[in-house]
């Protein structure tokens, strides 16, 4: 089948290889364009333009597709199915409406629960049993066309950066599923319906006035990154990994004992791993040789 592939991060790179790996013509890739990021504020190619290359497959980074000459462009593939997984911009009806079989999208969340841009760290926050992916139809509103297929898994105690690595491969599997053998396209219900909006780095700082479980999700929906962090001696420490636990006795924020365990307004968070501004990453014993918290500490 002759497809165009339209995606960004890490979760939509084993979409990319498994079309390639079965034999689908991969016409043009489209992704985000390079942009700045680590300490040298280097430009960064996503990780779908880098497998792509990789593969020999041309790769396009349009800022926008409003404009009638991308729109054109775009169509001039002539394509018989566009595949979208988190690519990050809005698609204009001329590009829904190009391809023959229009475009179909690899989505991380069992609609219609979780519409929108951060599916899995909403679903983590929540507290979520399961999650999984669902291959849907794509058309002009929010994640809200009709669903194809879906798979689902659960979510235990994962990380995102675990369960993105995760649904990106029950994704992949789940598209090749169903190009395999298209189902009939199934309506979204109004009941259920969520909606994850896009993360906002202020999210990621711990309030302890939390329940301990609320704080252990928030350090699994964080990492790696943002990560979750709290302030100490005036450094902002993220918090990469920690259990939660009962029965402490202690005001929010408080540091309980010589293991940096801490109080929240219900139970205690204690720390499996941090990390310093600029350091790696460590377990909390290492931190304290170097850096000083004591009993009876209030946390920030």
């Amino acid at each position: 089948m002759r497809i165009i592939f339209m995606g960004s991060p890490d979760f939509a790179v084993p979409s990319l290889h498994a079309l390639v790996g079965a034999g689908h013509e991969l016409l043009c890739v489209y992704t985000q364009p390079p942009r700045p990021a680590g300490r040298g504020k280097s430009e960064q190619k996503t990780a779908v333009h880098q497998r792509a290359e990789q593969l020999g497959i041309e790769v396009r980074c349009p800022g926008s597709l409003k404009a009638p000459e991308e729109q054109q462009r775009f169509a001039a593939l002539d394509a018989e199915l566009a595949i979208v997984a988190a690519y990050g911009l809005i698609l204009p009806g001329p590009i829904l409406q190009a391809p023959k079989g229009g475009c179909v999208n690899v989505h991380a969340s069992l609609l219609p629960r979780w519409r929108g841009a951060a599916p899995i760290q909403r679903a983590i926050l929540a507290g979520d049993d399961i999650t999984g992916v669902t291959i849907m139809q794509m058309d002009q509103g929010l994640d809200n066309g009709p669903m194809l297929l879906k798979r689902q898994t659960a979510i235990g105690r994962k990380t995102a950066g675990e369960l993105t690595r995760e649904l990106g491969a029950l994704g992949a599997s789940t598209l090749l599923e169903w190009l395999g053998n298209p189902a009939s396209p199934e309506p979204q219900p109004d009941e259920g319906t969520t909606y994850a909006n896009k993360v906002d780095k202020a999210e990621a700082r711990i309030d302890w006035n939390r329940d301990a479980k609320e704080v252990e999700r928030q350090v699994r929906a964080f990492a790696p990154a943002p990560g979750a962090w709290f302030e100490a001696n005036g450094e902002r420490i993220k918090l990469l990994e920690a259990s939660a636990g009962s029965d402490a006795s202690g005001r929010p924020g408080e540091v309980l004992d010589a293991t940096l365990t801490i109080a929240c307004s219900e139970g205690f968070i204690r720390p499996l791993k941090v990390q310093r501004a600029g350091k790696g990453v460590m377990l909390p014993g290492e931190l304290l040789r170097g850096f000083s918290i004591p009993q009876g500490t209030i946390l920030l």
